[in-house]
């Protein structure tokens, strides 16, 4: 692939700014989704008297976007600003945040436990970037070759799919044949979500010059501003069906007056609860929030190799040497536990910022630089924050089949060097495959194991014992 910037690149003036808030609304939607769905699960947990508190809890989406921004600054300087990607709120660690909340004695000790965790999952990066750094990443390669690491890249786009297609179709109901039936408000979400897609991909295949840098912006405003119609229609003819948009977040500005925070807003950051407590504290709690991160994070370093195989196909540099997978290893785990600091969710890296750069062929590490800083501030403006919020669901689908398609098609493209007239290629591919789109997921006590995971552990067995019989013959 021929990038228009590469990796050391720097797009100048008013281009970088656009190009790092194109790569924040590609990342920004399931950074600020990861809090709310912890706060949804939690707030259940509180409602069937599971928890031994009664404190409503609140992640601010807002700090999380804040500790996405400070991760991703971290990584990029233990990787010498080398690798173009950015670092989001993990959704692998949700059971695990939810467990450490359901485990507290108060939700300020929850909050403690959230960042004891990500310390935990970080040291295992660490203990694992300074083995890499000493032994050297050949024994990844053998365990992870091509044959393994295409179909799971693969694997994480099409993962990602069923979430994009709900997000079209608003989450509406679907009829016995598992289609969604389409109501006024079903087909209002489906056309938004198509005129995003439809403008991202002609901008992105027919557009000159600055248009073809920045489909994801122009496509996202052109569906934000059909959404716009809709709900101005629906407010003045009291049709709910047409009100696309959620006015709340604007609306929730002005709730209690015009003041300061309508415009500035201190994000209310994990730390500073989790500090205040003493309650409830014990080594035994420790032990039950580590046990909930630890295996997680072997699973989320599998994925961590996984994106930057992929991410070294498009800018054509092996990031595993160079600057080395002990340093990215080391930039993520430590960018988790700032993350986490800061936002309570450990970050990853994002597979949507990887699609933005291979869509928009700008790899330039001054863009996800500035990206960082752009998250950083606009966490404090209120109007800022309550517009990103409020970008319909059904728009960012329509951009998402975009992202998870290129994740995808990335990893059909290494399968493509790989020889499948090969039994051992063959089957190894084809158990991966198999095992990550039919859902295998199991849960072992308080650790989930995704499909992503499932399937590449699969894949890495069958590799590893077709690899020693073919040996034997």
């Amino acid at each position: 692939m021929q990038l228009v910037y590469n990796v050391k690149d720097k797009p100048k003036g008013i281009q970088l700014l656009i190009f790092a808030f194109q790569q924040l609304l590609a990342i920004m939607a399931a950074t600020i989704v990861v809090p709310a769905l912890i706060n949804g699960n939690v707030d259940g947990l509180i409602a069937e008297g599971k928890v031994a508190y009664d404190a409503m809890l609140y992640m601010d989406p807002a700090a999380a976007l804040f500790g996405a921004g400070v991760g991703t600054l971290v990584y990029q300087l233990f990787t010498k600003f080398r690798s173009p990607v950015f670092l989001g709120s993990s959704f692998a660690f949700i059971g695990s945040m939810t467990a450490a909340f359901a485990g507290a004695a108060s939700a300020a000790l929850g909050y403690m436990g959230i960042i004891i965790g990500a310390a935990c999952a970080g040291l295992v990066y660490v203990v694992i970037a300074l083995l890499v750094k000493f032994v050297g990443v050949g024994w990844i390669n053998k365990l992870m070759p091509a044959a393994v690491i295409g179909p799971t890249v693969a694997i994480i786009g099409l993962s990602l799919s069923g979430a994009a297609i709900k997000d079209v179709f608003s989450y509406g109901p679907v009829d016995g044949n598992n289609a969604y039936v389409m109501t006024g408000n079903i087909w209002v979400s489906f056309i938004c979500a198509m005129v995003t897609l439809f403008v991202v991909v002609i901008c992105s295949t027919y557009g000159k010059k600055m248009m073809k840098l920045i489909p994801f912006i122009i496509g996202i405003l052109a569906g934000y501003a059909v959404a716009m119609i809709f709900t101005g229609i629906g407010y003045a003819a009291g049709v709910d069906a047409l009100k696309v948009i959620d006015l709340t977040p604007f609306t929730n500005l002005v709730k209690g007056g015009v003041g300061l925070e309508t415009f500035l807003r201190v994000p209310e950051f994990t730390f500073l609860t989790a500090f205040g407590v003493a309650e409830g504290f014990s080594w035994s709690y420790v032990a039950t929030v580590a046990v909930a991160y630890v295996p997680v994070a072997f699973v989320v370093f599998a994925e961590h190799v996984a994106d930057h195989k992929n991410l070294s196909s498009i800018i054509e540099s092996d990031l595993l040497e160079e600057p080395g997978l002990h340093r990215t290893l080391l930039g993520d785990g430590v960018g988790s536990i700032a993350g986490a600091f800061f936002g309570g969710c450990p970050n990853t890296t994002y597979g949507e910022s990887v699609g933005c750069v291979a869509i928009t062929r700008n790899a330039s590490v001054i863009t996800i630089t500035t990206t960082a800083v752009m998250a950083i501030l606009i966490a404090f403006i209120s109007p800022f924050v309550a517009f990103l919020d409020s970008i319909p669901g059904c728009v960012m689908g329509g951009v998402c089949i975009t992202l998870y398609g290129f994740i995808a098609v990335s990893g059909l493209k290494m399968v493509q060097k790989v020889d499948l007239e090969d039994n051992k290629n063959l089957f190894t591919v084809s158990a991966i495959l198999i095992a990550g789109i039919g859902g295998m997921a199991m849960t072992i006590g308080k650790v989930t194991l995704t499909s992503i995971a499932c399937a590449l552990i699969l894949g890495i067995l069958v590799n590893l014992v077709l690899s020693k019989g073919k040996k034997e013959e």
